[in-house]
């Protein structure tokens, strides 16, 4: 009788023993997912926090007019290449339409050379881009279904 009384308080402490080191395996893990989130919330938040300066940024690179008109050329011949489309349409802010003018003239002879192809690229002076983005150009195919983005928020989006 003691000696199945004794096996029963054996077993309960060992049963007991299991559950505190269950339940210590347990809280360690919350410790760790708690510790990890905190981490990931720190690095969203500096993620977060340099997009907004960088956005904050974009409109220190409209002002110097020359890096912005060979940011221009780059962005329209690219939006070219990408449509490939005989008839485009491109579509800027108003206050850079002389800029976008004179990329667009640059573009379309390095476009024909590369692809052997004719094409006629329009800018579009009916509708502008809104003048709170900072800059860039949209593109379009003739019919205005298609369209490539490339304003400077768009590409910094695509980080």
């Amino acid at each position: 009788l003691v000696q199945t009384q004794r096996l029963k308080i054996m077993e309960y402490y060992e049963k007991k023993e299991k559950q505190i080191e269950q339940q210590k395996k347990i809280q360690m893990s919350n410790l760790m997912n708690q510790a990890r989130l905190k981490v990931l919330r720190a690095r969203d938040d500096l993620i977060t926090d340099l997009l907004n300066e960088a956005k904050q940024r974009l409109g220190n690179v409209v002002k110097d007019t020359t890096r912005y008109q060979v940011l221009l050329d780059g962005l329209v011949l690219q939006g070219l290449y990408q449509l490939l489309e005989p008839r485009m349409i491109v579509r800027c802010r108003k206050q850079d339409f002389p800029l976008v003018k004179a990329a667009v003239q640059k573009a379309i002879p390095m476009y024909k050379i590369a692809t052997k192809k004719d094409v006629d690229v329009q800018i579009d002076q009916e509708a502008y881009l809104p003048e709170e983005i900072a800059g860039g150009v949209e593109i379009y195919n003739g019919d205005r279904k298609i369209k490539v983005s490339n304003t400077l928020e768009s590409r910094l989006d695509l980080i």
